[in-house]
């Protein structure tokens, strides 16, 4: 493999590993507030359809890209009405939402299968782009790619130094003790689960917006369920999100070229891949055992006087 290959591959990873992270950090900020949402998958595809459908008709890929971050705070919501509402499964509503999304962007996308809408375009970021080994991969990329390298840093300085993340934080280890301190359990729980919402609208959003700029059914491919995954491999932990973004992501990019290469392989043995990679994760992640830094009152449903 040539460098400029391997460096062509290596952005190709980045990219590839930008909507896994925002819907990884929206379901990071979601279960912190202590609400599993197993629905991620259905509303990245929402949010995609959503957002093509905006640039399609008005020419403003970040209106679209707003309002596929609106359209996953609509879907989170229809998963709050049922567990914080009124005190459902999680775990049943999240699996729910999944299929309700999918059926749903199926239903209003098949007529728009493959046709293109604007979007977000590469650019280079001035000197950045010129660094060695670093300018091609990082920074010669599109605008939402840019905005994804802050966003793990933000919200681990919200999540740690800010009283709306010591909020969150503490409704989702222990909603007792945040009620004793005068905090509204109810009310923090909505907003970890709306704000996490629209990052992952935003993580579909990216991939009708930058990744491929058109729409097809069945668009995320699975990224959903990776995200939900990738939580417990980064251990609720922006930064480590961050990592784990990128290294699926080079495993999807790696996928992709290998196909284009016209390797030898069957083809259903290169999409096991990246869920491959999945499980084996998974079970890396399993040996932390107490030490994976779960929120102690996860998925654990509300009592009425809560």
């Amino acid at each position: 493999m040539t460098p400029e290959i391997l460096l062509s591959l290596l952005a190709a990873t980045v990219q590839a590993g930008t909507p896994i992270l925002y819907a990884t950090l929206g379901e990071i900020l979601t279960e912190k507030g202590g609400v599993i949402n197993l629905g991620v998958e259905g509303m990245m595809l929402v949010g995609a359809l959503a957002a093509f459908l905006t640039a399609l008709y008005t020419q403003s890929p970040v209106l679209a890209f707003a309002v596929g971050g609106l359209a996953g705070a609509a879907m989170a919501a229809l998963h709050g009405v049922v567990c914080l509402w009124f005190l459902g499964s999680q775990i049943v509503s999240g699996l729910a939402l999944t299929i309700f999304g999918t059926g749903l962007a199926d239903f209003f996308g098949t007529a728009y299968n493959g046709i293109q809408a604007p979007g977000f375009n590469k650019f280079s970021l001035t000197v950045l782009s010129d660094l060695p080994v670093l300018g091609p991969i990082f920074f010669r990329q599109d605008a939402l790619v840019y905005v994804s390298y802050v966003l793990p840093v933000s919200l681990w300085l919200f999540l740690r130094y800010t009283r709306w993340g010591l909020a969150i934080r503490t409704v989702g280890e222990s909603p007792a003790a945040a009620r004793a301190a005068g905090l509204r359990v109810q009310f923090w729980r909505w907003a970890a689960l709306l704000g996490g919402g629209v990052l992952i609208g935003m993580g579909g959003a990216y991939l009708s917006l930058a990744y491929t700029h058109l729409w097809t059914n069945g668009l995320t491919a699975g990224r959903g369920w990776i995200a939900v995954s990738l939580v417990i491999f980064a251990f609720w932990r922006p930064g480590r999100a961050m990592l784990g973004a990128y290294l699926f992501g080079g495993v999807m990019a790696f996928q992709l070229r290998l196909q284009a290469m016209g390797t030898v392989l069957p083809s259903s043995i290169l999409l096991m891949l990246p869920y491959t990679l999945t499980i084996i994760a998974l079970s890396m992640s399993s040996w932390r055992g107490n030490q994976s830094k779960a929120p102690a009152a996860l998925g654990r449903p509300l009592e009425p006087c809560e």
